[in-house]
């Protein structure tokens, strides 16, 4: 038999620190739960045990408390945001049919102790899984450890049996209470010998084997006449830490073979707890997604839906949606076991799509269609020939306004979050009965949100917009992108040349973390940062401060045509679609800001920085007979921060068309504009855009390169310079604590529960996130707004002009020569257009042949 011990409260504990905070869409917590479920997965996968008990501590005094009224005295109570977690996570583990133990007057530890002595008893296999290294004492033939730890930012779990105690501590494990009464325990504020740390109380365990012997012997000349005193200070000390420390095997629990096998528990219910907790993606590795959630019985449907055929002259509104693709197992590889398939409802019937009968609805002029994600029917559509004229309404746009935090958005899962009820039960669509009262609920919560205008005059029109300018495409050379290819690989053969001449090997990998770190700091002595547990770290920030010698100018030179050739020249050539263009994909409902994003290819992140990664702009080219017209709006950032601060000097600077960043410094410093230096420049330059994100004199310092302490009085003559933007960050944080969301100027909200958390790391993590989402957002309202603008214009006036990209404030049009000027100007006028602010917007407009040439 082998048994699964979890000590519930350590492993909860490291599953909150070890994962950002997470919340339902009403606000309860849930990343502790979400975390401890995981751990749990990885631990019966690691274990295959035959039976599991989770141990949990109670909030009442234990004998040890009694004993010593200092007894973990030190320790700062749960977070509020973990309590909240724990009888909710308890619940779900009696659910999934886990049984929970616990021991009024006794802890977690002693339970551990308890088990695994019996597991010992009957020469069973124990496990016990923890992330406290006092367990380490019980670990035995029978038994082993299962620690808990974070390396390089990840959970991992450590075994830790008989033969791993030997190695890393040098004595049996039992030993390890003899080193804890003699080392104390701060965590535990358990006292032991005031002087004496660990190495020194194992090199007395090992020399001595016990406390008991440490004192027997005294006077051994092994001992330092300093310790040999604090051994006879605190000789009481020691005895009680003996005492405290050591794990009790008595606690007065069931250890009976067959006492904690995995029982039925409540499916249905564990299934209903983990929808409303917004914890989907566990269901199906628990066993569970054939089972249906516990509902009340007063909430079930009683009729059945009626499977319908659409009729040849469908009118009126129809609700459509898709039913997911179900995935499977063949083999190794993951293959469609069911297609994704659309459905229309109306009242209470069910109507399956056919292609055909799905492109006929979207552009019937007698008919409204309320959709869950618009981008397919669009695409479709247009496909066809239509612009999907019908679609009114897009659920997965509603839903992401609601929760932008969301990793994703299907049906099944918010139609729990939004308690939406089923008007009628389906088996084949089991979806269709809840979307009325989902839709309706959604809608209401837009309003209530004071969502609406945001909703219907910037997100919806937009969908259209991404999915035309998807459809059109941007034109490359394919023949220039393949030559830049060989280009790269000949730089990349040379510069690897090189490193292998400076290095003296020809078999040196600079692909190889552990390599170049050992050759850098190990081998050259080079001055180096942080060592992890894989060694050296070999990261850009570190090889950029030692950009000036040579091998690592190469070797980020290596690094830089490595990723042009494979990520841009190789991954470009793989997207070209038949016509020569290449269609990326534009995401609506993934950044947390607002921002679009854009894949297969990620067009947003085409080199501009350096001059080399720029060049591959010059293979994004205008059809002939057409040029692409550029337009980026200038500081938008800026012009916003200037606007919602209410900053005269900042206002005036742009209204007068100052060079902000003199400007800036000019204010600072109280000196002429015309005395401004350079360095003076771009350090304004640095905290004018560092102050929005939160940057500290730590992160300035490294941005500016100065010293911490001269960016620091920086930092500080600038809030002293411009209060009424330092009065502005405070205010956005301080009313985003009060009701837990911030807001752009169109009323996006980001919900930050950062903000509450009681570890300020995270804490601090949402106060950056307070100061720059409603610059960032509002700058990303703007041109998606200034989009639905151009497009309109470009479609109303009847020209042959496309929109066909973007890349965060910046937008491309593919126009014919004769229609350059003009797309021009609708590009300047609805871009700087569409808003009015106490800072005009500036757009700088430019045309080309190619990318490159325009921008």
């Amino acid at each position: 038999m082998r048994l699964l011990v979890i000590d519930g409260n350590s492993i909860a504990n490291r599953a909150f620190f070890g994962i950002k905070l997470l919340t339902t869409k009403d606000g309860r917590y849930t990343n502790a739960i979400y975390g401890f479920l995981n751990i749990l997965l990885s631990l019966l996968k690691e274990c295959d045990p035959d039976e599991v008990a989770v141990a949990f501590d109670l909030r009442a005094p234990t004998f040890r408390h009694k004993m010593y009224d200092g007894y973990k005295a030190t320790r700062h109570g749960m977070p509020e945001e973990l309590a909240q977690q724990m009888p909710v996570l308890k619940e779900l583990l009696a659910d999934l049919g886990y049984r929970a133990v616990t021991a009024e007057g006794w802890e977690a530890d002693d339970i551990l102790g308890t088990l695994a002595a019996a597991c010992d008893a009957r020469k069973d296999d124990c496990y016990l899984a923890t992330g406290d290294r006092d367990s380490l004492q019980l670990v035995s033939e029978s038994t082993t450890v299962l620690l808990a730890a974070t390396a390089m930012g990840r959970s991992k779990t450590i075994p830790m049996d008989v033969d791993a105690i030997h190695e890393k501590y040098g004595i049996e494990p039992k030993q390890l209470i003899e080193v804890k009464s003699l080392m104390g325990d701060t965590s535990d504020n358990i006292p032991g010998v005031r002087g004496i740390g660990e190495k020194t109380a194992l090199n007395l365990v090992q020399k001595f084997g016990t406390l008991e012997n440490v004192y027997a012997h005294i006077d051994d000349p092994v001992i330092k006449p300093k310790q040999r005193e604090h051994l006879l200070e605190c000789k009481a000390d020691a005895e009680l830490s003996h005492v405290l420390g050591t794990i009790r095997t008595d606690a007065p629990i069931e250890t009976a073979e067959g006492a904690y096998k995995v029982g039925e528990g409540n499916k249905a219910e564990a299934v209903r707890l983990l929808q409303e907790l917004e914890i989907h993606s566990l269901i199906p590795r628990f066993g569970l997604d054939n089972v249906a959630p516990a509902t009340a019985p007063e909430e079930v449907p009683t009729e059945e839906a009626e499977i319908g055929i659409l009729p040849l002259t469908p009118a009126g509104h129809y609700l459509v949606a898709a039913r997911p693709a179900v995935m499977g197992k063949q083999g190794a590889k993951n293959v469609i076991v069911q297609p994704e398939a659309w459905y229309a409802v109306q009242d209470r019937t069910v109507y399956p799509l056919s292609d055909d009968e799905l492109v006929r609805l979207l552009d019937d002029p007698a008919v409204t269609l309320d959709v869950f994600y618009s981008a397919p029917l669009y695409a479709k559509a247009m496909a066809a020939g239509g612009w999907g004229s019908s679609i009114v309404w897009d659920g997965k746009l509603a839903a992401y306004l609601l929760d932008a935090s969301a990793s994703k958005y299907q049906i099944s899962e918010l139609a729990v979050s939004y308690r939406a009820k089923a008007a009628f039960t389906c088996e084949e669509w089991p979806d269709a009965g809840s979307l009325a009262d989902l839709f309706a609920r959604m809608k209401a919560e837009i309003t209530a949100c004071g969502e609406d205008d945001l909703y219907h005059d910037i997100e919806f029109p937009l969908a259209q917009v991404l999915a035309d300018m998807t459809r059109t495409g941007i034109l490359v050379d394919k023949g220039g992108i393949e030559e830049f290819g060989v280009r790269m690989r000949t730089e990349l053969a040379q510069v690897l040349g090189r490193i292998q001449m400076e290095t003296g090997s020809t078999s040196f990998n600079p692909n190889s973390p552990k390599q170049l770190g050992e050759m850098l700091f190990d081998t050259l002595g080079l001055p180096h940062g942080k060592k992890t547990q894989r060694g050296w770290s070999t990261d850009a920030e570190t090889l950029e401060a030692l950009r000036d010698y040579p091998l690592v100018e190469d070797i980020l030179q290596y690094r830089a045509y490595q990723k042009l050739n494979s990520t841009y020249v190789e991954g470009l050539l793989k997207v070209i679609g038949e016509d020569g263009r290449i269609h990326t994909r534009f995401n609506q409902t993934e950044a947390r800001t607002g921002r679009l994003s854009s894949d297969n290819p990620n067009l947003q992140n085409i080199p501009i920085r350096t001059e080399l990664g720029s060049q591959l702009r010059a293979y994004f080219i205008a059809k002939p007979g057409c040029v692409l017209v550029d337009a980026d709006y200038s500081q938008i950032e800026l012009r916003i921060l200037a606007h919602v601060t209410g900053d005269e000097h900042m206002q005036n600077a742009f209204r007068s068309g100052e060079d902000i960043h003199r400007s800036t410094a000019a204010k600072i410093y109280g000196i002429p504009q015309s005395e401004v230096t350079p360095r003076l420049r771009s350090s304004a330059k640095a905290i004018n855009f560092g102050i929005m994100y939160g940057k500290g004199a730590y992160s300035l310092s490294k941005d500016i390169g100065v010293s911490v302490k001269e960016a620091d009085a920086f930092l500080k003559n600038y809030l002293a310079a411009f209060p009424k933007v330092d009065g502005y960050m405070e205010k956005t944080i301080a009313d985003a604590k009060d009701c837990g969301y911030v807001s752009t100027l169109f009323g996006r909200r980001r919900a930050l529960p950062e903000l509450s958390s009681s570890n300020r790391n995270i804490r601090a993590s949402g106060e950056r996130m307070a100061r720059n989402t409603p610059i960032q957002g509002t700058a990303a309202d703007v041109i998606k707004l200034a989009m639905v603008r151009v497009w309109r214009r470009l479609r109303d006036e009847k020209m042959e002009s496309r929109l066909i990209l973007t890349v965060h404030d910046e937008l491309i049009v593919e126009a014919p020569e004769a229609e350059a000027a003009k797309a021009a100007s609708i590009l300047r006028e609805e871009m700087e257009g569409c808003v009015h602010y106490a800072v005009p917007l500036s757009t700088e407009v430019h045309e080309g042949k190619n990318w490159l040439e325009a921008h």
